[in-house]
């Protein structure tokens, strides 16, 4: 039972989910990494630690797919991991397609100049 007195949580201040964060062969050479959830800061260090991972394995992938389409929120930490992940491919001979199905995720990168900077798959439905 709480105290009356006390105050309530606050959004602010109460840790965000984790993001959610899965690989997926697509065929000889191809993955698809999927973020769920809030693509910010604390989304950085699993989405890196898996490409990481996959680059340092048996057999690196030659094409990522990073696919945004259930990522709810996407803010400067989130872009500046993508342009992160782009770096390390690209220093690996690896190609980048960013797969986008929402304006929450469109909109920052079209704003930040990334849309055109990458490869960009919209799936957004017509008239979003």
């Amino acid at each position: 039972m709480t105290n009356p007195t006390d105050p309530p949580p606050s959004p602010l201040t109460d840790d965000p989910p984790a993001p959610e964060v899965s690989v997926e062969t697509t065929g000889p050479g191809a993955v698809r990494v999927t973020v769920v959830g809030d693509f910010t800061a604390e989304a950085r260090r699993p989405v890196i630690r898996v490409v990481t991972d996959l680059l340092l394995g048996a057999d690196p992938p030659q094409s990522v797919q990073l696919d945004l389409h259930r990522v709810t929120f996407l803010n400067s930490a989130g872009l500046s991991t993508v342009v992160q992940l782009h770096r390390m491919l690209e220093g690996r001979g690896a190609e980048l397609e960013l797969v986008v199905g929402t304006t929450v995720v469109a909109r920052p990168l079209q704003l930040s100049g990334l849309w055109h900077r990458f490869h960009v798959r919209d799936e957004r439905p017509p008239g979003s």
